[in-house]
């Protein structure tokens, strides 16, 4: 069974930084695109950052020049440094990723940014 872990989240003042980490499980194949979605209060989920299995990346335009997403294959493990955070960055964060033709999803961690 595949699992998807999220770590990393929490309270940071705005201008801080944090670092998600996602760690995948139960399967012995690399994820295709690895990725980050965030779901603010009352706001549909929105991509934030992908990085497929050749490490291309893409990001939202709100978090461009701020967020950096990596992945390491060897561990099926996916990172989003998130510096320079704002107040609209609060938000659920949850990690996912393909595999084959499935969708997997971690649980969420909460990111909030406030003084």
């Amino acid at each position: 069974q595949v699992q998807l872990v999220e770590s990393g989240g929490g309270l940071v003042q705005p201008g801080g930084s944090l670092r998600l980490s996602c760690v995948g499980s139960g399967t012995v194949f690399s994820f295709n695109t690895m990725g980050w979605y965030r779901q603010a209060p009352g706001k549909q989920r929105e991509l934030v950052a992908a990085v497929t299995s050749g490490r291309i990346t893409n990001y939202a335009d709100s978090v461009k020049g701020r967020f950096t997403i990596s992945r390491d294959n060897a561990k099926n493990t996916v990172y989003l440094q998130m510096n320079s955070l704002k107040p609209e960055d609060t938000a659920v964060y949850y990690c996912n990723a393909h595999l084959a033709s499935a969708d997997y999803w971690g649980q969420g961690t909460q990111v909030t940014v406030s003084s």
